[in-house]
């Protein structure tokens, strides 16, 4: 298994050179602007893409995207990024947990989304909001606050957010679907704490895909694999993983 951020930091390990070359990772408006948008190879303006809005871990910033999405995929999204609204004092930006930073990172969110829309031509019925760490639990609890923008969330080492009511709208979160990828060595984010998690999606009726991986407090490139095939059964509405097993059978197991 292939990691991607080290541990307990936003350092990146050099991810596959000649897929980041072909990536096309742009920063639009000013100098300092707070998002990245990431163009699917052979992009086509007439179709209209599903978008991965990608938050980052504490520490990190919007450029993560240009070691993410290549890894997701280069071809089935466009990929925007958006930084968290307050800078930690050892570098990076954070996604604060309370009311203010909550609102800001919503509306930062949204605004990204809007801009993404007037550069790409995005589905606005395929919106998915994923992040690392405590990115996260930004994503899901940006996503929980909004589920008439947003078509599914996902959290990759974040756990879920707790306080300022992350399940106001209860009643039309009903099987809505959310995938949580857990590092089974986790020092921030112990079995326990996913287990007492696990009850309360059941008692909640929250639609939760639940994927645990052999490894401490990192993200790793089959997370991001994983990730992309559980957003094309978003997608399609299909299960990608049986289409692909029964492709590969020889044509004398039909």
């Amino acid at each position: 298994m292939n990691r991607l951020f080290d541990e307990a930091s936003c350092t990146t390990t050099a991810a596959p050179s000649a897929r980041v070359e072909q990536a096309r990772v742009r920063r639009l408006g000013h100098r300092g602007e707070d998002f990245s948008l990431f163009a699917p190879l052979h992009y086509e303006a007439n179709y209209a893409y599903p978008l991965v809005v990608w938050l980052h871990n504490e520490g990190g910033d919007q450029r993560q995207l240009a070691r993410v999405m290549p890894l997701v995929s280069m071809r089935n999204y466009v990929g925007l990024a958006v930084r968290g609204p307050e800078a930690c004092e050892t570098g990076g930006y954070a996604w604060p947990q309370t009311t203010d930073g909550i609102a800001a990172a919503e509306q930062r969110i949204c605004d990204a989304i809007d801009k993404a829309g007037e550069r790409y031509h995005i589905h606005d019925q395929r919106i998915y909001l994923a992040g690392y760490e405590a990115g996260g639990t930004m994503a899901y609890r940006v996503a929980l606050r909004n589920p008439q923008r947003f078509s599914a969330a996902v959290s990759l080492g974040g756990p879920f957010p707790e306080g300022e009511t992350p399940l106001a709208k209860l009643a039309q979160l009903r099987k809505f679907p959310l995938l949580l990828a857990h590092c089974r060595d986790s020092q921030s984010y112990p079995v326990e704490q996913v287990c007492r998690e696990l009850m309360l999606f059941h008692a909640a009726g929250l639609a939760v895909t639940l994927r645990q991986y052999p490894c401490g407090d990192e993200l790793t490139t089959q997370m991001l694999t994983d990730l992309d095939v559980w957003l094309m059964e978003q997608v399609t509405g299909q299960a990608v993983r049986e289409q692909l097993a029964t492709a590969e059978q020889p044509s004398d197991w039909n």
